[in-house]
């Protein structure tokens, strides 16, 4: 039973590297794959706008009610609850929440549309036509995926500094000009260079790995569901062993 459960991580594992192999070949009309990437920009990037947003905020304000209470008669100076939010969206919050929920969101939806169209028997028809299927299905997210996901991460970064600005300054944890200083104070320009590596490489993992239970869906219904679930939970997964091998290389 060990030997078969073995099998098939391998099984899988070749099968979405072929799979990522087809889909990274030469396309044969650009133009078909430049509308299609264009729609799913529009869709990743401004349909993501508004939960990405909600969740900064207060990511940003937890952040820095949780810090303040922490730094509560201790030695440490108020305006470290701004360098801590900011570095702390930077470095970790921002790339990593905000690509587990849209792992959630861009993911299940990615699955549940390849899903349908193998059901449906459009891949296989457009197979018998001469396309490649994979790469005119997967390419387009992914690309889509690279593009947009780090312009995410960077708003998701600003909201959440000015999440904690929201629930620290008018509440009187810390004055203005504590939080502007915490915030200006330690700056590191390789904090900004991780937090892009990270949205980058988590943007890569949640379109190909949820195109790919898609794209190999088979059954009705029932099957097509399990499928958009394993895509979020087989993308949170690796996004969070990637987090920690990222951080892992580049903090080393």
């Amino acid at each position: 039973m060990e030997s078969l459960s073995k099998y098939n991580y391998l099984h899988h594992l070749g099968r979405y590297l072929m799979m990522m192999k087809h889909a990274l070949a030469r396309p044969e009309k650009f133009s078909m794959y430049w509308k299609e990437t264009m729609r799913q920009m529009n869709d990743i990037g401004i349909g993501s706008l508004i939960i990405v947003c909600l969740i900064s905020v207060f990511i940003g304000a937890v952040a820095a009610i949780q810090f303040a209470y922490q730094l509560d008669g201790q030695l440490v100076p108020r305006y470290y609850i701004g360098y801590i939010v900011r570095d702390l969206a930077l470095i970790e919050l921002s790339p990593t929440i905000t690509c587990l929920v849209l792992a959630g969101k861009v993911g299940s939806n990615m699955a549940a549309e390849i899903g349908g169209m193998r059901q449906k028997e459009h891949i296989d028809a457009m197979e018998v036509m001469g396309v490649n299927t994979a790469a005119y299905l997967i390419t387009p997210k992914v690309i889509a995926a690279v593009c947009v996901i780090p312009l995410l991460v960077t708003f998701s970064a600003f909201v959440a500094i000015i999440g904690g600005y929201l629930a620290s300054v008018p509440t009187g944890l810390i004055t203005d000009s504590e939080y502007i200083q915490g915030v200006r104070s330690f700056f590191v320009p390789y904090n900004v260079f991780m937090m892009y590596v990270k949205s980058v490489v988590f943007a890569v993992i949640l379109t190909s790995v949820s195109c790919y239970q898609g794209y190999y869906v088979k059954g009705g219904s029932i099957e097509l569901g399990q499928a958009s679930t394993r895509a979020v939970v087989y993308s949170d997964i690796i996004i969070l062993l990637a987090d920690y091998l990222i951080a892992l290389l580049l903090t080393g």
